[in-house]
């Protein structure tokens, strides 16, 4: 178990290294203004969106919107935690992971209903989508029954013993 534990901590490392650049500098461009971003990153993001046909950044719809400030103001921070509790292998690295795994599985499933309920998600479009999904479903499984890392000891060293006459 101890094997695939770490196994799945350096999968999610990578994965929340990812999110930590991509989320302030992609997909903050959803609802911020773009005179806040270098122009390379905007005409990444249009040349994403034209080639995969992501309506989703090109529209940005009230509920995608909405689901990018809870990437940036919630899931970012998350994000960012979890990059510490693995690299530092903190105890409470559990309850963050399973906290962002809720949080993007939430986000991913009503992205996932609007792209295959409107008919307007490409087949290549869905693909960039899934992986995401299979993510917090492994963020999840690693906050449910992941090892807690280093114990840590809370409070003060045990009280030492009496001699005894």
């Amino acid at each position: 178990m101890g094997a695939l534990c770490k196994l799945i901590d350096a999968l999610l490392f990578g994965f929340f290294l990812v999110i930590a650049v991509a989320t302030p500098l992609i997909d903050g461009q959803t609802c911020l203004p773009h005179h806040f971003f270098p122009p390379f990153l905007v005409e990444f993001n249009s040349w994403y969106a034209q080639k995969y046909g992501d309506y989703l950044f090109t529209e940005k719809p009230h509920f995608f919107t909405g689901l990018v400030w809870l990437e940036l103001i919630f899931q970012l921070p998350l994000a960012l935690a979890c990059l510490y509790g693995i690299a530092a292998g903190k105890s409470w690295l559990r309850t963050t992971c399973l906290i962002y795994g809720a949080s993007l599985l939430t986000s991913m499933v009503a992205i996932l209903a609007e792209l295959q309920l409107s008919n307007r998600g490409s087949d290549q479009l869905l693909t960039m989508y899934y992986p995401f999904l299979g993510f917090a479903v492994l963020a999840l499984l690693r906050g449910l029954f992941g090892d807690s890392g280093k114990s840590v000891t809370i409070g003060k060293r045990p009280a030492p013993r009496k001699k005894r006459a």
